[in-house]
């Protein structure tokens, strides 16, 4: 079963396209890891990060407009690439 049945299912319910959706993604705090994840986004997309209180750990929030669901699944698929990622 494809494990982004639900998200797909969801997302064609409650969103008209084009639509700006929020990704979230947490990574230890390491530049590669960083750069890994805000590649994944294009230059229009708004990016924010937020340290962990210890500082081992960065949270990153963008908001890019979307075309589809399946573009959604697509960031989602190549963010698993990168190590110790975690996904929210």
């Amino acid at each position: 079963m494809d494990k982004y049945a639900a998200l797909k299912k969801r997302l064609s319910q409650n969103s008209e396209w084009p639509t700006v959706y929020m990704f979230k993604f947490i990574v230890p705090a390491q530049l590669d890891s960083i750069a890994q994840v805000e590649a994944l986004f294009d230059e229009n997309a708004i990016v924010y990060r937020k340290e962990s209180k210890t500082g081992k750990f960065v949270s990153i929030t963008a908001k890019q407009k979307m075309g589809n669901v399946q573009q959604i699944i697509n960031v989602y698929q190549k963010a698993e690439s990168i190590k110790n990622i975690v996904a929210l």
